[in-house]
């Protein structure tokens, strides 16, 4: 019995099909019995999406919807968002109606006014990503002050419990990308190495008060869904993955799938999730890092306290795909 039939067994094994979509577990993972998100009390909660600017086509609004509702309930102190913000080609200004139509009109519900950290991806880069940092000038929830930043935010207030957060731009950091006609212009203005050193000095500052170190950046690092073996995942796994074992980055958060997912190898530190269905949905499959992947609209929900992290998978429909905790080594 080879290996590649083995994981097909196992996808028939761990596969539920709920109405369109389609969840794959891992072995040791199963559906949560309560289909309810919950609110955890004295953590760290944002929410997390991409993939979603689509002037309300597809699945934005519905999602958009959900995400509101879930929100009234959990409260999230903030939203991370994983690039792709604005479909088909970007923006090409602080101006451009894209920003009235794909965002403004569509989370205008009170929930949506808490801050908002982006970062770019490269549906983003084909038009002015810079527009983008300029737009963090004009809203007050907008919050990239740059293509590449990063936040430490206290625990339940407690500032000797940190959390860590870095949000990276991908999109120089994928090779290929400089010779692209639709990226490349944009791709080349930048300096990828300056941006590696960067990230390296927030890696390494010693700060006891760090309890989790997270990443945010719009290309996974790994994948089961249909870029598993693409170009860039293969580009962002040789350039970050040393990073990530040197400086022990506890969870790499990313979009660029249009699925959502949650990978892990049980030999490494770093936990990885995409969320990137907030307007479309595309097929996954089995691999022998999922732990939890969907083929469904919605996004995750992230509650962080000093030793565990809890994450919950929601649908369009607002019921839990999956419920995961990660305990800190």
């Amino acid at each position: 019995m080879n290996g590649r039939f083995l994981l097909l067994l196992m996808a028939l094994l761990f596969t539920q099909i709920l109405g369109a979509q389609t969840v794959l577990f891992g072995k040791n993972q199963q559906a949560p019995a309560d289909t309810v998100p919950k609110r955890i009390d004295k953590a760290l909660n944002f929410l997390a999406f991409g993939d979603w600017g689509r002037n309300g086509a597809d699945h934005q609004i519905p999602v958009a919807q959900t995400m509101s509702k879930v929100a009234e309930q959990l409260r999230p102190s903030f939203y991370v968002v994983t690039g792709d913000n604005f479909y088909p080609s970007g923006v090409v200004s602080e101006k451009d109606p894209l920003w009235t139509y794909s965002l403004e009109n569509i989370y205008s519900d009170f929930v949506f006014q808490w801050d908002w950290y982006p970062v770019l991806g490269n549906h983003d880069y084909k038009s002015n990503p810079g527009a983008q940092v300029a737009y963090s000038k004009i809203s007050r929830r907008w919050k990239m002050e740059s293509r590449y930043y990063s936040k430490l935010f206290p625990i339940n207030d407690d500032t000797t419990q940190q959390v860590l957060m870095v949000f990276i731009d991908t999109n120089p950091l994928i090779a290929e990308f400089y010779k692209n006609k639709e990226y490349g212009p944009n791709v080349r203005t930048q300096d990828s190495t300056a941006q590696l050193k960067w990230i390296k000095k927030q890696l390494s500052i010693s700060n006891t008060n760090i309890k989790w170190k997270i990443l945010v950046g719009h290309h996974p690092m790994y994948s089961a869904g249909g870029r598993e073996n693409g170009y860039d995942t293969k580009s962002i796994r040789g350039t970050l993955k040393p990073l990530f074992d040197k400086y022990g980055v506890d969870l790499y958060i990313a979009g660029h799938e249009h699925s959502l997912q949650y990978l892990h190898d049980s030999q490494a530190v770093t936990h990885h999730f995409i969320s990137g269905a907030a307007s479309e949905s595309t097929p996954v499959h089995n691999t022998d890092m999922v732990q939890m992947a969907a083929s469904a609209y919605g996004f995750m929900f992230f509650s962080i306290q000093s030793g565990v992290v809890t994450i919950q998978t929601i649908s369009d429909s607002g019921k839990l795909i999956s419920f995961n905790q990660i305990l800190k080594k």
